[in-house]
């Protein structure tokens, strides 16, 4: 069996962070846990690990939490490979808002893969954007796949949905670019629909349907509540079996 390991999510959350220090508001509690890595529970930083990738976003405290954690999953000097989902909380140390507002700066490097209920095979548009993300490389090292699942159905159910979700997208790139180091630049994480579900911020992504409407909150403001409502909770279920992937542009 193909073995396929989870990158914790606070990679994602570290990677951006950088953009959002200075800032005041829901952030502000993570920046200052990156600036008190002691306070926060963070390892010293591993060995580095060189790539030809950099951006504004990836200061030097980012960093160091992003070493951590790929040295906690084993991408880094070895060890175990992949961190439970469940630890996420723990080791992010900040809230789903917050985990999901530090996604903002990839809103054009990355995109949105979406399934049908229950279902974990890509469609033809997904296997386009797949091949069309990985190809824009650009030198960085890590490409990550955090999938969801929508809150309806039991929770291990959904947690299984989205553990098959970002099988398929490791597994098509597998089977696409026939890489034997794949599993080395591929980082998998699934949230099921326990933490983090996109929320209407994500409208502005790319999607592997463009046929899949996503509005923002404003733009129920018109209709009747409870019929608002209804489609509001119909978009958030459409939106979270999904998977979302992208680069990850720092030079470590």
């Amino acid at each position: 069996m193909k073995t396929a390991w989870i990158v914790n999510g606070v990679v994602m959350v570290a990677m951006v962070l950088g953009l959002w220090l200075g800032t005041k508001g829901m952030v502000g509690a993570a920046v200052h846990r990156l600036d008190h890595p002691d306070e926060a529970g963070v390892a010293r930083a591993a060995a580095p690990v060189l790539t030809q990738a950099e951006q504004a976003y990836c200061t030097e405290g980012l960093k160091t939490v992003l070493r951590n954690v790929l040295t906690k999953c084993g991408l880094i000097g070895g060890g175990r490979k992949g961190c439970q989902p469940k630890e996420l909380r723990n080791a992010a140390q900040i809230d789903d808002r917050e985990f999901n507002a530090l996604f903002a700066p990839l809103a054009k490097r990355g995109g949105v893969i979406l399934f049908d209920p229950t279902k974990s095979e890509l469609d033809a548009g997904s296997k386009a954007m797949i091949d069309k993300l990985w190809a824009d490389q650009r030198g960085a090292s890590w490409f990550f796949v955090v999938a969801r699942a929508s809150p309806d159905g039991k929770t291990e159910e959904n947690e299984k949905y989205s553990h098959e979700r970002a099988n398929s997208v490791l597994f098509h790139l597998e089977d696409r670019f026939k890489d034997p180091d794949i599993e080395k630049k591929v980082g998998l994480l699934w949230l099921g629909e326990e933490f983090a579900q996109l929320g209407t911020d994500f409208c502005d992504w790319d999607r592997s349907r463009p046929d899949v409407a996503c509005h923002r909150e404003s733009e129920f403001a018109g209709m009747p509540k409870r019929e608002a409502a209804k489609a509001l909770a119909q978009q958030n279920k459409d939106m979270n079996r999904s998977a979302v992937i992208s680069w990850i542009d720092c030079r470590l």
